[in-house]
Order: C-alpha cells, then sequence, then structure tokens
C-alpha cells in the first residue's frame, strides 16, 4: 500500500495529459480509506447558465474514486475500471473550488465500492456520488 506521499505524487503523474489536468483537478490529501481532491469552479467547468456543469462534478468524483482504488491494488499485475456512477447534485455553484472526498464503502477483491462527497469551502454538500469499480489483470499493450 502507498504512503501519503507516494499516493499523491502517483496521482499527479498519471494526470498528466489527461481529462484530470485540463479541469485542473489536483490531489490534495490521501489517508488510509480516503482520497481528497479539488477542482476551481470557473468557466472551463460551466454550463450555459454560468453554474458548476453536473458533468464536470461527475468527472471530478470519478477521477477521485478511480485513483482512490489504486490504493488497494498493485498496479504492476492489476487495473481498474469504472463501470457505474451516480450522482446527486444538490447545491449549485459558480465559483471557487469545490473538493471531493472517496471514501471507501466496500472492499473486495474485484469490485470497490466508493461514496464520494462533493463540498464547496465552506463544507457544504454540492453533490453526493457512488462510484462502482472493478478490479481486472492487467493486460499486455
Amino acid at each position: 500500500m502507498l504512503n501519503r506521499e507516494e499516493m499523491l505524487a502517483a496521482c499527479k503523474k498519471m494526470s498528466e495529459n489527461t481529462l484530470m489536468q485540463t479541469l485542473e483537478i489536483e490531489y490534495i490529501d490521501a489517508g488510509e480509506d480516503f482520497l481528497t481532491a479539488k477542482m476551481p469552479v470557473n468557466p472551463r467547468v460551466h454550463q450555459p447558465m454560468g453554474l458548476l456543469h453536473g458533468g464536470a462534478t461527475v468527472a471530478l468524483a470519478e477521477s477521485v474514486g478511480s485513483a482512490a482504488s489504486l490504493m488497494f491494488i498493485d498496479p504492476e499485475k492489476f487495473e481498474v475500471r469504472g463501470i457505474e456512477i451516480s450522482a446527486n447534485h444538490l447545491k449549485s455553484k459558480r465559483e471557487g473550488m469545490v473538493y471531493a472526498t472517496a471514501k471507501i464503502v466496500h472492499r473486495g477483491r474485484s469490485i470497490h465500492l466508493w461514496e464520494i462527497r462533493i463540498v464547496d469551502e465552506k463544507e457544504q454538500l454540492i453533490s453526493l456520488c457512488k462510484l462502482t469499480n472493478m478490479v481486472l489483470s492487467r493486460r499486455q499493450r
């Protein structure tokens, strides 16, 4: 299992030249059973009414939840695929920062279930998401 610094460094490296980099998602904290990332709310992630786009919120949730599964696998032997995500958007946001924390609900050998809470700077709940990841044997590329 990776320690906090190794986990954050691995997340930063795997985000290069991906949607996470485009959305400016930054992994900021990790623990035994959680991973936290932040994302700025600005016109890059707005929908036409000037609010945080639900799709950007879900992309943040899936990014942090999928990366969190890496804490429990050997990436040399296994890889992770998100197979289902659901989101309840509870509060709108126009600007500032949102923080997504993925906490493990179920850790099986082949299935990981995560709850991802997305909050703003005042800890107000913006969205509540659930992500199911499948753990697969790594294939040769």
